[in-house]
């Protein structure tokens, strides 16, 4: 919810995205990736950082834009005074083209969003292993023949599982391939009607419906995950709002994050 918490989480993974109040899902993630310090993202990082050591769980990883370091540490050095603990954690330092590695076939990479303060979204990118090309449609004997032999009979290639852009406007859009590329996409939508204008939206650093429907045709995404959602929208008004809005071409894979059983 836009100005309230923000904190996506990705169980399968093992992954959050931002963490603004660290609800109870989250403080079993040990891995975090913080798009930017606004406190409807970032406020609950101590917290979590807490409860997990609270609950003798391993140290978390949190991974932050180098805009953000150095005040990141000043305030868990506070922290550390306030609480008279240790609050033990990884800090990890990424910019825009770099990655971190989640799993040996998973990593997060780094791209610039739009927004009014430094931030940065992710593109979780997986490594996937087939047959290479050469080799596809032959019998099978020849392959194993050609692997005993030495030959390379596999190849490597890679997919952008997932992007969050977090806060952003829509250039991000327009300038990331990987985000319109993405098998699955989550992208803040803030504001869906006339309440809020589209220039006022991106003054304040964030996507209006108008904008995702005037670059409907650059969406190749599988599924596309609509969230950061203003209070001033009940889930009955996004569903509404949505539905006689979105074009043909976008309804049927866009999906509102709402709060649970709304």
């Amino acid at each position: 919810m836009g100005g309230i918490e923000t904190c996506l989480d990705l169980p399968d993974w093992r992954l959050t995205f931002d963490i603004g109040r660290s609800p109870a899902f989250a403080v079993a993630r040990e891995t975090v990736l913080f798009t930017h310090a606004h406190m409807d993202h970032m406020g609950g990082v101590a917290t979590h950082c807490a409860t997990r050591a609270l609950r003798a769980l391993p140290p978390p990883t949190y991974v932050v834009g180098p805009e953000h370091a150095d005040a990141f540490r000043d305030l868990f050095a506070v922290w550390r005074r306030l609480d008279r603990s240790d609050l033990h954690h990884r800090l990890v330092v990424i910019g825009p083209g770099e990655e971190h590695e989640l799993t040996p076939r998973r990593r997060a990479r780094a791209f610039r969003s739009v927004h009014r303060a430094p931030c940065q979204g992710y593109a979780i990118v997986e490594r996937h292993t087939k047959l290479a090309a050469r080799f596809q449609g032959l019998p099978q004997a020849e392959v194993d023949a050609a692997r005993v032999a030495g030959h390379a009979i596999t190849e490597n290639s890679d997919r952008v599982e997932l992007v969050f852009c977090g806060d952003t406007t829509i250039e991000v859009v327009e300038r990331e391939e990987c985000v319109r590329t993405a098998r699955v996409l989550v992208l803040e939508c803030t504001f869906l009607d006339e309440r809020v204008s589209p220039r006022s939206a991106r003054e304040m650093g964030h996507v209006h419906l108008d904008d995702v429907i005037a670059h409907a045709d650059a969406f190749a995404n599988e599924a596309i995950l609509l969230t950061h959602l203003s209070a001033r929208y009940t889930a009955e008004d996004v569903r509404r709002i949505l539905d006689a809005r979105l074009p043909a071409s976008l309804r049927d894979r866009v999906t509102p994050l709402l709060p649970p059983g709304s």
